[in-house]
Parts: structure tokens; C-alpha cells; sequence
């Protein structure tokens, strides 16, 4: 069984994602913790119960996606995983983030990517990649076939879609991706998104102002 638990880190309200196995591994997506605080609380989850992060995954690399990056990889000895088309973007973080006036510790860059053919492995299940750009030129979502949800970072959410006015960003390409990629899994499939509540394939399909299925 995997099980999924959600932080709200950061001033943009991101959300940060845990996913464990019975046995008690994790992997960590989208680390945006800003302060001790919220370092504090993410550490102490994982030690009350009694999980091993085995993995780090960006599903893309905005500021708001990555402040955690640098804690994670010092704590727990890993390198961030995402795809190599995110790389400027990741590294441009560390030239806006003091402009806005957000503390940032330089995320390390990987030495492993993903892509579209990877799948990451746990507790003898697998996540697969679903490559859907639009609000970032490489963005990445985390599908569990097993279990039926999605880590769909900033491409849908409920009732809305990932703003394309950031760099790197196309609305068209974002409504063929959302079309082709996303609304062809399951109705029934939870969208877990990088901020705000979670929602479903088929919600969103009938009711999304801005893409119907």
C-alpha cells in the first residue's frame, strides 16, 4: 500500500509531498520548505513515523517547488531527479529568489534525469512520468497506476490550470498537454496538485472553466 501525506510550505502556499509504503520508505516531491519551522515540522513527520526517504523528485523547478532541495539533500544525502529541460529554470532560481526577497540555498542539480520512460520504484510499486509542459517547458507528473492518483504539480488544479505568464511558459501547450496527458487517465483518478485541494480527472473534465474534457 503507498500512502500519500501533503505539507503547505512556503508564502506561495505549495504543497509538499510525502509518499510511503507500509514498509516505511518515502519519497519526497516538491520540497518547499522556507523556514526552520517548516524544516522542523517536515523532519518530524518522517521521524515519528519512522520512514526512509530513498528519493527526491521536482515535478518542475520554480522557486516555490525547490527551496527545499538543498535541506533534503543535506539531510538525507539525495540529489533532486527531474528532467534535464528544467535546468535553467533551477538555476535561474537562485537570481530572482533574493530579489523577492526569499531566503534560498542553492539547490543541487542531479546526476540522473527523468523523462517520459523512467518510473521510480517503491515499496514494490511503480510511479511513472508523464512528461506535460506547458507551464514549464519539461514539467513532470508522478502517476500511480496501482493506486490511481496523480502528483500533478502545477498543470491542473481544481477549478484552474498552471499560470503560463512565468518563463518558459505556453498556454497553448499547456491545454495539449492537459488534453492528451492528463484527461486520458481514469475519471476516477486523484489529482494531487502543487497547491490547493486535491481533485479528480472526471471533476475537472465536466466543470474546468478553462479546459473540458
Amino acid at each position: 500500500m503507498l500512502h500519500i501525506h501533503h505539507f503547505v510550505f512556503n508564502p506561495y502556499q505549495e504543497n509538499t509531498y510525502l509518499i510511503y509504503s507500509d514498509q516505511g520508505d518515502c519519497i519526497i516531491i516538491d520540497p518547499g520548505m522556507s523556514s526552520k519551522r517548516e524544516e522542523d515540522e517536515f523532519v518530524s513527520f518522517i521521524q515519528e513515523n519512522n520512514l526512509l526517504p530513498i528519493a527526491l523528485l521536482n515535478t518542475h523547478c520554480h522557486v516555490d517547488h525547490v527551496l527545499g532541495n538543498k535541506f533534503v539533500a543535506d539531510t538525507y544525502n539525495l540529489l533532486p531527479q527531474f528532467h534535464e529541460g528544467e535546468i535553467p529554470l533551477l538555476v535561474e532560481v537562485q537570481n530572482y529568489a533574493p530579489q523577492m526577497g526569499i531566503r534560498y540555498d542553492v539547490s543541487p542539480i542531479g546526476e540522473t534525469f527523468l523523462d517520459e520512460e523512467s518510473l521510480i520504484s517503491i515499496g514494490g510499486y511503480d510511479l511513472s512520468c508523464i512528461l506535460a509542459p506547458g507551464h514549464s517547458p519539461a514539467h513532470l507528473c508522478f502517476y500511480s497506476y496501482d493506486f490511481n492518483f496523480l502528483i500533478g504539480g502545477d498543470v491542473l488544479f481544481r477549478n484552474s490550470i498552471g499560470r503560463t505568464d512565468l518563463p518558459g511558459g505556453n498556454h497553448s501547450q499547456l491545454l495539449d498537454s492537459i488534453s492528451k496527458k492528463i484527461y486520458t487517465l481514469p475519471e476516477e483518478t486523484t489529482v494531487y496538485p502543487g497547491h490547493g485541494p486535491s481533485t479528480t480527472i472526471g471533476y475537472e473534465k465536466q466543470t474546468n472553466p478553462f479546459i473540458r474534457g
